[in-house]
């Protein structure tokens, strides 16, 4: 399916039955990184799993920053009447729903923040010479957000109320720290650092981490 949010087209798709869940993929992903995940998922949610601009089926624009994608992620809910969804976020998915918490925390009811950062900086040496790799590869403009943004200062996080588990792989290309820190700024959040795991191996292609997150979302408040 198609809808129009904040001058784009955004293809999204949806599954399941029960309270709402928004799903949003990282960098140069799309929807598909969560089709192991969203059959666990389905059994208790009713998943909406679109695509960011200039991913997957959705519009190709000439905006290419994380403030424009959290505005259409904030449209979206807007549009489809999901206000109060719980919305699942990895890496740069993570980005834009702590955007979304900053400036629109009514929009959010739980969410789920799988290898976020806050500043580019945030990538360890590891972390950093595997982007730029890649990007040596394929220099797409998408890759180069990672090297820009986010600019998300920690004593911002201390107005999020929302509840919140921060999650990363103990090889991730972020640091340990910056989980640590997220965790700590956010006053009702979670911390788990998945042991064995790297960015993407528990999230992308995997049901791994379905026990933990069907914990957090399901936890009575």
């Amino acid at each position: 399916m198609f809808v129009t949010v904040n001058g784009a087209s955004i293809y999204y798709e949806t599954r399941g039955t029960g309270s709402p869940m928004i799903l949003i993929h990282g960098n140069s992903e799309d929807h598909s990184i969560f089709d192991k995940l969203a059959r666990k998922l389905e059994k208790d949610f009713s998943l909406y799993l679109p695509d960011s601009r200039n991913h997957g089926q959705s519009e190709t624009t000439e905006l290419y920053d994380y403030e424009i994608m959290a505005q259409d992620l904030e449209a979206f809910i807007t549009r489809l009447g999901l206000s109060g969804a719980d919305v699942l976020g990895f890496s740069d998915g993570a980005i834009l729903a702590l955007k979304v918490a900053l400036k629109r925390p009514e929009l959010i009811g739980r969410m789920a923040l799988l290898g976020p950062n806050l500043k580019p900086a945030d990538l360890t040496a590891e972390g950093r010479k595997l982007i730029e790799d890649l990007y040596e590869k394929t220099p797409t403009r998408l890759l180069k957000l990672v090297f820009e943004e986010p600019h998300i200062e920690a004593e911002e996080l201390k107005r999020v109320k929302i509840p919140t588990l921060v999650a990363g792989g103990e090889n991730d290309i972020f640091s340990p720290e910056t989980f640590q820190t997220i965790a700590d700024a956010i006053p009702n959040s979670e911390l788990e650092i998945v042991s064995g795991h790297d960015h993407v191996s528990y999230v992308v292609d995997s049901d791994f981490f379905h026990p933990r997150l069907k914990r957090f979302f399901k936890k009575k408040i």
